[in-house]
């Protein structure tokens, strides 16, 4: 597994990471036991980030993930957590006050003094552009509470807001065959200010597994059932914000140009990592087949395959079916 720098930081993180997100049960029911698995089997496949929120679950991510690592001593492994979904997403709860609760409560969960990284999670753009913003987040690292703070944004003006900040390690940002808008500037924007950037949603909410069709159904309590126009929060968390049925066509049409013998999701998930300026990849996975798959997409990074062909066919499917239905912010 490959192992990039992460920023400023002494730090180095897998190309391929995990996110966590279904560990809190928002992708469907998972339990505990199954959860450690998906975390030992990563972290066993070299994996050394693990991308987390207060609001996975209520905290349920963070304190599986802590009790995890708490029984893996010298496990190497980053921890990136995010905040700022606990309180309705207004400007006026992104306070001194509010930062440093939410950060004690993810020290609480997750068993540490500090926190490896902590990240804005989606806020307002009036918040990434504010000065304030980033004063109390350095208090934090001065108090020793977190090591280093970056910006999850949901768009491109976002990001680039972020990363023209001083001290901002990371952005994470939605980045898959289906969302290509942060290769024009988002990408090199980073790459120029030594920002790292962790790549969401690569597999569209699954939709780049290649396993779905039109009729496929997901569970009442997964947010694929309940957020496919935005009702729970930003549409473009859900399949990338692309519409269901469109997804599935473009995904046969890129399964369609696959190398012989490779996977859609090994392709796709190869061929982020390979984007210049692309720090990590956050797949999320609900089973041990699952988490072992993702962690070995990262050998194509190395193997010599040739992805130009599949590279060729993202560019067409985007430009044919998915181009004018992608809202112009992403």
């Amino acid at each position: 597994m490959q192992q990039r720098s992460l920023a400023s930081t002494s730090r180095s993180v897998s190309a391929i990471g995990l996110g966590t997100w279904q560990l809190g049960a928002d992708w469907g029911e998972v339990d505990d036991g199954q959860a450690l698995a998906v975390l030992e089997a990563s972290a066993d496949a070299g994996v050394t980030l693990f991308d987390t929120a207060d609001v996975y679950g209520d905290g349920r991510s963070e304190t599986t993930i802590g009790r995890f690592l708490a029984s893996r001593p010298g496990h190497g492994i980053t921890v990136a957590t995010k905040m700022g979904r606990r309180e309705a997403q207004v400007p006026e709860n992104y306070n001194r006050e509010n930062f440093r609760a939410w950060t004690e409560r993810s020290r609480r969960n997750l068993g540490v003094d500090t926190l490896d990284l902590v990240q804005l999670h989606c806020p307002p753009s009036a918040v990434i552009e504010s000065d304030d913003t980033y004063d109390a987040l350095d208090e934090l690292v001065q108090d020793g509470a977190i090591a280093a703070y970056g910006v999850s944004v949901e768009t491109a003006a976002q990001a680039l807001a972020a990363i023209a900040r001083p001290n901002v390690t990371n952005i994470q940002i939605i980045l898959n065959p289906f969302r290509l808008k942060p290769l024009d500037e988002v990408l090199p924007a980073a790459r120029a200010a030594g920002v790292a950037i962790f790549a969401r949603v690569p597999l569209a909410s699954g939709l780049l597994s290649g396993r779905y069709a039109e009729h496929t159904e997901f569970a009442a309590n997964d947010h694929r059932s309940y957020n496919r126009n935005g009702e729970a929060f930003d549409r473009g968390e859900t399949f990338s914000g692309v519409d269901f049925e469109t997804g599935v066509k473009a995904a046969r049409r890129l399964a369609a140009a696959l190398p012989e013998g490779i996977t859609l999701p090994a392709a796709t998930l190869a061929w982020i990592a390979s984007r210049p300026g692309v720090t990590s990849v956050i797949p999320g996975a609900r089973t041990t087949e699952q988490a072992r798959a993702n962690a070995a997409a990262a050998a194509l990074l190395d193997d010599g395959t040739d992805l130009t062909g599949f590279s060729d066919a993202v560019a067409e499917v985007y430009d044919e079916l998915l181009r004018a239905d992608i809202h112009p912010h992403w």
